[in-house]
């Protein structure tokens, strides 16, 4: 089958900062991650249906476009944000750099672990399930109250059609 041809299932997709730690927890690094899905969103390369930026995270459910390879996006959005990140440590927390200092043939730095989690949301079941635990991810943490209170992530705009980073499409098409 052609690529440009294939339609992409939803996926529930998470990256996890390599060794756990809280590198996300400054917003200019969560800003690096709603920079990179606002252009793969205005390139056409995804539909975003939802997201959360934890500290040490990301969680998020979006369906790759056509034209465009899961993992090829994947590796593209993973790549871009980490060079991001390397460079904003660089610049304002060296310190902090040191702790991503990996002895790795292919790299000096490790800012993600290596392998994410990705699976197809092949049905309206598993996609609420994984919705719900996206949007409950910062309350369990202690973050705030309610989801919607959480500014890095979709749960305002499920609760009351918020569209604040204006890059998240409804799951139901709206």
């Amino acid at each position: 089958m052609n690529p440009e041809h294939t339609i992409h299932a939803a996926q529930y997709f998470t990256a996890t900062i390599h060794e756990w730690q809280p590198v996300l927890a400054d917003d200019r690094h969560k800003d690096i991650i709603i920079d990179s899905f606002q252009y793969l969103v205005n390139d056409k390369r995804i539909e975003l249906n939802a997201f959360v930026i934890m500290t040490n995270h990301i969680h998020l459910i979006w369906q790759v476009l056509t034209n465009f390879t899961p993992t090829g996006v994947q590796a593209s959005f993973m790549k871009y944000t980490a060079q991001q990140i390397k460079r904003s440590l660089m610049k304002n927390d060296l310190d902090r750099l040191s702790g991503f200092k990996v002895n790795k043939y292919d790299r000096e730095y490790e800012i993600w672990k290596r392998k994410p989690f990705s699976i197809d949301l092949l049905n309206e079941s598993m996609f609420k399930q994984k919705l719900e635990y996206i949007h409950y991810n910062p309350v369990r943490a202690g973050l705030c109250s309610l989801p919607e209170e959480y500014y890095y992530s979709s749960a305002k705009f499920y609760y009351d059609g918020t569209n604040s980073f204006g890059m998240l499409k409804h799951y139901s098409g709206n």
